[in-house]
C-alpha cells in the first residue's frame, strides 16, 4: 500500500483516480445525489448514537452523574479517531491509496480504484468502526467507570454511518465470487475472467 495526500478535495468526483472500467462490471445501486447521501448517512448516523448512548447512558449513569469530565474527554477522542479512522482504511488496500480532505464540508476519506473480494470490501469497509466503534463501546459496557470509553464507541460507531452503507450494498448485491472496485465515489462489482 503507497498512501497518497490529496489535499484538499474539490468536490468534484471527476477528480478522483479511476481507471477503466471492468467488462461487465456494475454499477452497485447506490443514492446517485452525494448530498442526499450525505443527509441520509448523517440522519442514521445520528440515530445510531442515540440508540447506543442510551444503553451506554444506563449503564454508566452512576459514574456520569458523579463526574463529567470523562464525556468531554471521549468526544474530544472521537474527533481525533478520524484521521486514524481513514488511516485504517488505507492499510486494507494492497495498490496505491488516495487521501482527501476538505474539513469545510466535513469530508475525510480515502479512494482506491484496485479491485477487491467481497470480503476485503467488507473488512475494509468495517475495520475503523471496530477498532474505534464497537471494541471501546464493549469495553466500556464490561467497565463502565471509565465511560469516557462508551462515549468515544457511541460516537465512533455513529461516524460509520456511510461505512456500514457500502458494507450493505456489498452484501446484498455482490454475487458469490464477484469483485468490487471504487470508481469515483461510486462502486461497481464484476465477476472475474475463470482462468483456464
Amino acid at each position: 500500500m503507497k498512501l497518497h495526500y490529496m489535499g484538499k478535495f474539490d468536490l468534484n468526483p471527476d477528480s478522483l483516480p479511476k481507471r477503466g472500467h471492468k467488462p461487465g462490471a456494475v454499477a452497485f445501486r447506490e443514492a446517485e445525489d452525494t448530498k442526499k447521501l450525505s443527509v441520509i448517512a448523517n440522519l442514521f448516523g445520528a440515530a445510531l448514537m442515540v440508540v447506543f448512548g442510551v444503553f451506554a447512558f444506563f449503564r454508566a449513569k452512576t459514574y456520569i452523574l458523579e463526574d463529567t469530565w470523562q464525556l468531554l474527554f471521549g468526544c474530544v477522542l472521537s474527533l481525533l479517531a478520524l484521521f486514524p479512522h481513514e488511516l485504517l482504511h488505507a492499510i486494507c488496500f494492497k495498490e496505491d491509496v488516495y487521501l482527501y480532505t476538505n474539513l469545510k464540508q466535513g469530508m475525510l476519506f480515502v479512494v482506491g480504484p484496485e479491485d477487491m473480494s467481497q470480503a476485503r470490501f467488507v473488512f475494509m469497509s468495517l475495520l475503523p468502526n471496530l477498532v474505534f466503534g464497537f471494541l471501546p463501546y464493549l469495553l466500556g459496557m464490561f467497565f463502565p467507570k471509565w465511560y469516557w470509553i462508551l462515549t468515544l464507541g457511541t460516537l465512533c460507531i455513529g461516524a460509520g454511518a456511510g461505512d456500514y452503507y457500502n458494507v450493505f450494498n456489498a452484501l446484498t448485491q455482490m454475487p458469490r465470487g464477484a469483485r468490487t472496485y471504487l470508481y469515483g465515489f461510486n462502486s461497481f462489482w464484476y465477476m472475474p475472467e475463470e482462468k483456464k
